[in-house]
């Protein structure tokens, strides 16, 4: 940026500027009397080239721009649900319900069947659980991962399908 810039000859781009190649000194002086700065966008060119432009400003308006993608970026939350392998028909249903309700919301569910002792030998039940979990919440979201045992976890996850 201005005096920091080494090459001899530049050339120079920019608003309210004839696009030619300048001494260094010349470009300099054109950007002084604009009343912005002589900014080098690349340096590997032959000879480099260099914008007249206002730095802070560009570097304001940058920050903003960033900003605003951020702030547009969707944060996906995970929603959790546990089940035992016995779990009773009613407590089935309850739970299917906040898990229907947050898929509506656009998060993410994470069920699970925790296997607690020897109860690892239902994993099967623990498996029929899940998947009739995902059968009946079909219509509002779809399975990301199938039903997968992990340690004394049994996982598996549902993504909220998009509504249109």
């Amino acid at each position: 940026m201005n005096r920091k810039i080494r090459a001899e000859k530049v050339r120079l781009v920019g608003d309210n500027v004839e696009v030619d190649i300048y001494p260094l000194s010349k470009a300099l002086a054109i950007a002084e009397e604009q009343g912005v700065d002589l900014v080098e966008i690349s340096p590997n060119a032959e000879p480099p080239v260099c914008k007249v432009m206002d730095y802070k400003k560009f570097v304001y308006e940058q920050k903003k721009r960033d900003k605003a993608l951020k702030a547009k970026a969707t944060k996906v939350s995970i929603k959790e649900i546990r089940f035992g392998p016995n779990t009773d028909d009613h407590d089935y249903e309850f739970k299917k319900k906040h898990a229907e309700k947050f898929l509506k919301e656009g998060a993410k569910l994470k069920a699970y069947v925790f296997f607690k002792g020897r109860s690892i030998i239902y994993k099967d039940q623990g498996e029929i659980l899940l998947l009739r979990l995902a059968q009946e919440l079909e219509e509002v979201g779809k399975v990301e991962q199938m039903p997968k045992l992990e340690g004394k976890r049994m996982i598996m996850f549902i993504a909220p399908k998009k509504t249109k």
